[in-house]
């Protein structure tokens, strides 16, 4: 007996119904993006290895999917190299594209690609799928689609102020309350690193201060002692893992702490700027709010960086991003600033699954289906679904023709299941044709123009 086929771990098949709702948040967020100004691009789902590895710090090189080079990728391979056994240096020899891992990096590609073409500020968003070799769980897999937008070429804080109000309007639309933005600055994270004269253990201090809701605070204070922080400096910083209240008295208290460090302050700066600007402005679905342990482990971000949840369903974070003001150097094109946002459409999808707001999602599916009984009128019938998919009306005719009572029933059970608004009966070779519609028991006859007459209506 054959085995039974299966699908990698971590990734998904989608059925009629999921693939409808999920078209219903694409859709919910890809229109506030265009009412927003963004513009759609698209990029390769495998990139060239080297325009991926080394942006997203060691944890997330390990997570990039390597391309195997087609043919036989060892015999080209130097027998020293593979007597070392050191994967690093042979994945290099043998993979010379990955998966992408986020459509970020990519898009800074694009950018710097096709800077001539782009007018900056260049707003674009993107809904594709990315991959990440991960430990899959509920809420999280291998395969899994984004739906981003970034600008770049603009400094302008305003672009912060415009992301939060982006996130509010998303989640406003798809039913979605209780929704909380939670901010930070990349600078106020290494003004802290500073003052404690841990700065050349940066990105060790914000990957493990980033896993603080994961791990909790023993955890944290764990893995930064076998990254080489000091217990002195620990201590220093204790205080952040009970930082709470209002968003005025975190920077406040923030102020007071980086009073010696330029940097931290100027992120404190930034921070009262957005908080003080939505404030004023308001928001209907959503709050803002600091957080000071929110890192964000990528190591491009240099600025405002965003973590959204929601407080109704335990589901981790349901959105994220930041400001990047060094991304694109890392191609050749410095000075170019930028920020963006993601959306975590399979999060989302979960939650809105839970809280049962998917209730006015209905299938595609065809206004009208004409029965097929018999040889004689399929032609008939051909020309009129061809004159209602001409004039717009979803239709479709039963394939199989029912040459006994059995196979009619099967036709009409096929009517219900699907809850066909309309159906054409079998006539003989008239010119005429009989409409039922299934809700109230109507029949009509009439012309191929009168029954397009009546399903438009």
């Amino acid at each position: 007996m054959a085995q039974k086929p299966s699908i990698p771990k971590g990734t998904r098949d989608f059925s009629p119904e999921q693939v409808t709702k999920r078209k219903y948040i694409f859709n919910t967020i890809q229109s506030v993006f265009e009412k927003y100004g963004f513009q759609p691009i698209e990029t390769p789902s495998f990139e060239n290895y080297e325009t991926l590895m080394g942006k997203y710090g060691d944890e997330g090189d390990r997570l990039i999917f390597k391309i195997l080079n087609s043919g036989d990728f060892l015999k080209k391979t130097d027998s020293k190299l593979l007597a070392e056994k050191d994967s690093k240096k042979i994945t290099k020899s043998i993979a010379e594209k990955a998966l992408r891992y986020d459509l970020t990096v990519p898009f800074a590609r694009y950018v710097v690609q096709h800077q001539n073409e782009i007018t900056f500020p260049f707003k674009r968003y993107q809904i594709q799928p990315v991959w990440r070799a991960d430990r899959p769980q509920k809420g999280r897999f291998r395969e899994f689609y984004q739906c981003d937008a970034d600008v770049v070429g603009s400094k302008s804080l305003l672009q912060e102020v415009e992301f939060v109000q982006l996130y509010d309007d998303v989640f406003t639309k798809l039913g979605l309350t209780e929704v909380e933005i939670k901010i930070n600055n990349r600078k106020i994270l290494s003004g802290i690193a500073e003052i404690i004269e841990q700065k050349e253990k940066l990105i060790d201090f914000t990957v493990a201060l980033d896993k603080l809701d994961k791990i909790g605070e023993d955890g944290v204070i764990k893995e930064m002692l076998s990254k080489g922080i000091t217990q002195n400096a620990i201590e220093k910083i204790k205080p952040l893992f009970r930082f709470n209240g209002t968003n005025q008295e975190n920077l406040q208290a923030l102020r007071k702490m980086l009073q010696s460090s330029e940097e931290g302050l100027k992120g404190v700066e930034e921070l009262q700027y957005i908080v003080d600007t939505i404030e004023k402005l308001g928001l209907k679905s959503a709050t803002l709010s600091i957080d000071v342990t929110l890192a964000r482990g990528l190591n491009y971000y240099t600025g405002a960086i965003f973590e959204v949840v929601t407080n109704k369903v335990k589901m981790g974070s349901i959105g994220g991003g930041g400001r990047y003001d060094d991304l694109t150097s890392i191609f050749g094109l410095k000075d170019l600033s930028g920020i963006g946002i993601s959306f975590g459409l399979d999060r989302i999808y979960l939650v809105l699954e839970e809280l049962d707001l998917f209730q006015k999602i209905t299938l595609p599916k065809p206004k009208v289906v004409l029965l097929n009984y018999q040889d004689e009128t399929i032609l008939n019938k051909l020309n009129l679904l061809k004159s209602f998919r001409e004039s717009d009306i979803k239709a479709e005719i039963y394939p199989d023709i029912a040459k006994s009572n059995k196979q009619r029933q099967k036709q009409f059970k096929y009517i219900q299941k699907r809850t066909i608004d309309f159906v054409v009966l079998d006539d003989d070779k008239s010119e005429e044709f009989t409409l039922k519609n299934t809700k109230t028991g109507e029949i009509i006859k009439g012309t191929p123009n009168k029954l397009i007459e009546i399903l438009k209506k």
